[in-house]
């Protein structure tokens, strides 16, 4: 980005809530200050200041600072390049939302946490910090953490979750399994590669909630050249990411009751039925297809393949789904639940089995609560994967240490 009279670097640009102006710095030092027409934060927000620097030796590429009104900061990464690259060869760790609520928590020794815990919850937090491993947020965790009425605590966690995430987001687990079938539809009739999502854990805008689900993209004014264009989107994804995580105002909560007492209803009868386990599992995997039926449909006419074709897919559909990363896993895990006879379920289990599940398939480490936690083990074991999953922070980040420790070790030249 540079002056338009002068042809110099724009290093930075910051928008100030209090005098409600937007100033520029060059290169050279000089700043032009302008004041704003109407005020972008809205007031229920807690940002004071935005700052956006093009490159920051600090992370791996652009940057934005958020400044609230009560001094804290908020910095995050922005997309430059390819995400895989801007990644650098850096651990993915996933974390359940009370895995986040135990980080949070973590510098006040005033709470119950386990001393092993908050030892390694600071740990983590650390190599967060140094940039040495990504720990991305998804919109699971905006999900439950905004609907959190405790104002205090809600800010807290929220701050916790954007400072270590850095801007790391999770792709939506809806489209990620959508991109995967469509990844196995081009395998299969025309010779793709192995079906997987591609930049699941990203910088890029509009991750966090997949096209499918509705919501409005981010668009930049039609004037605006392809860099400067893409700089906006960031910029305006980042910072509504922020605001609305940080926001005073917490976002009423509404169960999910529809899915709970579809899947209650099909574990109930299934306990009733004298049927063995491979039995079950295909009614299972009936009541799977039904619910991905849209996306089975859509993402085989944006591939161009025919209904005939798509038939032939699902005739061939128990080795084709084991072979999707994300989906592959959703569906051992929900055969899993649905085996377990006299289970209950509750409202958070669908996000958690969407997330968890999309997040054992692409990140190094996961960590989570017990009970999904085993039942992601089962899957990968039943897969055939290696991801590794912990119950708690202290048994976790001694391996991610030793997966770092890895990392760094220089590659030794095969014997001729």
């Amino acid at each position: 980005m540079k002056d338009a009279e002068f042809g110099l670097p724009i290093i930075g640009v910051t928008m100030n809530r209090d005098d409600s102006t937007v100033a520029f710095l060059r290169a050279d030092g000089k700043e032009a200050r302008f004041p704003l027409e109407a005020s972008p934060f809205p007031e229920t927000s807690t940002v004071a200041s935005l700052h956006w620097t093009p490159t920051d030796d600090s992370f791996t590429g652009p940057a934005l600072l958020a400044i609230t009104v009560t001094g804290d900061t908020v910095a995050f990464e922005l997309p430059s390049s390819d995400d895989d690259e801007q990644l650098a060869g850096r651990p993915v760790v996933y974390l359940d939302q009370n895995q986040w609520s135990t980080l949070s928590k973590a510098s006040d020794t005033s709470s119950r946490i386990p001393v092993e815990d908050r030892q390694a919850a600071l740990r983590l937090a650390e190599l967060a910090y140094s940039g040495a491993l990504v720990l991305p947020a998804s919109s699971g965790h905006y999900h439950e953490t905004t609907k959190w009425p405790d104002d205090a605590a809600r800010y807290q966690l929220g701050l916790t979750i954007l400072q270590l995430s850095r801007g790391w987001q999770l792709r939506d687990p809806l489209q990620v399994r959508r991109d995967e079938i469509r990844a196995s539809y081009e395998q299969m009739f025309f010779g793709g590669p192995a079906p997987r999502a591609r930049s699941v854990v990203s910088l890029m805008p509009d991750v966090l909630h997949g096209p499918a689900r509705g919501g409005p993209s981010v668009a930049a004014p039609l004037d605006f050249p392809p860099d400067f264009a893409a700089a906006y989107k960031a910029l305006l994804s980042a910072t509504v990411s922020i605001d609305v995580m940080l926001d005073r105002n917490h976002i009423p909560y509404t169960a999910p009751t529809g899915w709970v007492r579809v899947n209650q209803e099909l574990s109930d009868w299934l306990d009733q039925q004298p049927l063995d386990s491979q039995q079950k599992r295909k009614s299972v995997d009936n009541a799977l297809l039904h619910d991905l039926q849209r996306e089975l449909a859509e993402e085989a006419q944006s591939s161009g393949i025919a209904a005939k074709q798509m038939s032939e897919w699902l005739w061939q559909h128990p080795a084709r789904l084991p072979a999707l990363p994300a989906l592959g896993l959703f569906r051992e895990v929900l055969h899993d639940r649905h085996l377990n006879r006299g289970l209950t379920w509750k409202p958070n289990d669908l996000t958690d089995m969407l997330y968890l599940s999309t997040a054992a398939a692409y990140a190094d480490v996961v960590v989570c609560e017990r009970t999904m936690g085993s039942a992601l083990q089962r899957g990968l074991a039943r897969l055939g994967r290696t991801t590794p999953v912990f119950r708690r922070l202290s048994e976790a980040v001694p391996a991610i240490e030793r997966l770092l420790d890895a990392r760094d070790q220089p590659v030794t030249p095969a014997s001729p």
